[in-house]
């Protein structure tokens, strides 16, 4: 089990201890510009985001941001062999099952997990936070005034006493995840500049992936709902006013 632990340190050792991180995704998109403020919670431990708008009938628009393993489908640590972590294409159905399936709904013809031929294009991703992060990113100016924003999170491993290790004997894809991603929303109302969003857990994805379905009941989560303290959303305004 040692390796699983040091795992994470060697994966994401680049933000330091305590350190906001800050980066941005689609700088060349007009449109309304947000910054997505994320609070890591207690039980932080490099899990895999994803982040995209939908209008208010509930269609996906666009990515705001994906993590880049998931978003190119490669992994650094791919496969174990011969003492030796060893990147490579990899592909994890239960990682961010609600992302995948409502971007597959999108666009029918696309595959709901990107992979190295067809990755996702780089203005949406960028490497994993460590920790806190202030996300700054643009909604198209062609989505209307008032729209969703979704923020899926999934953390390998957490097991609880209703997500324990045998619940699918023999499912892989499970044992990946145990609980199941979360996934918080926020209405946001891009005219009010200035104003401040806080996002609020809506629901978790299938345990495996298999479906696009979002399951509202939150009671079997434990250790899941404390991965992030809070999240924000503060609209800065429209690109042209910057």
């Amino acid at each position: 089990m040692l390796w699983i632990i040091l795992l994470p340190a060697a994966l994401f050792g680049q933000q330091k201890a305590g350190q906001t991180g800050e980066f941005t995704t689609l700088e060349d998109t007009h449109g309304t510009r947000l910054e997505i403020i994320f609070h890591k919670g207690l039980e932080h431990y490099y899990p895999l985001m994803a982040i995209w708008v939908e209008d208010m009938q509930g269609h996906y628009l666009h990515p705001l941001y994906v993590a880049e393993s998931m978003a190119k489908g490669v992994f650094r640590h791919a496969r174990y062999e011969d003492q030796t972590w060893k990147p490579g294409e990899k592909k994890i159905p239960s990682a961010l099952p609600y992302w995948g399936h409502r971007r597959r709904e999108r666009s029918p013809d696309s595959l709901s997990l990107p992979t190295p031929e067809h990755p996702l294009p780089d203005a949406y991703t960028g490497a994993t936070p460590t920790g806190d992060f202030v996300l700054r990113t643009t909604v198209a100016d062609s989505v209307d005034n008032r729209f969703r924003i979704l923020f899926e999170i999934n953390q390998s491993w957490d097991w609880n006493e209703h997500w324990y290790n045998s619940k699918y004997p023999g499912n892989k894809e499970y044992m990946k995840s145990a609980q199941p991603a979360l996934v918080y929303e926020a209405v946001i109302d891009g005219s009010s500049a200035g104003e401040t969003y806080r996002m609020s857990p809506v629901g978790h994805s299938h345990p495996y992936g298999e479906t696009g379905d979002l399951y509202k009941d939150l009671s079997t989560l434990t250790t899941a709902l404390r991965i992030a303290d809070r999240i924000e959303i503060a609209v800065l305004g429209p690109t042209h006013e910057e």
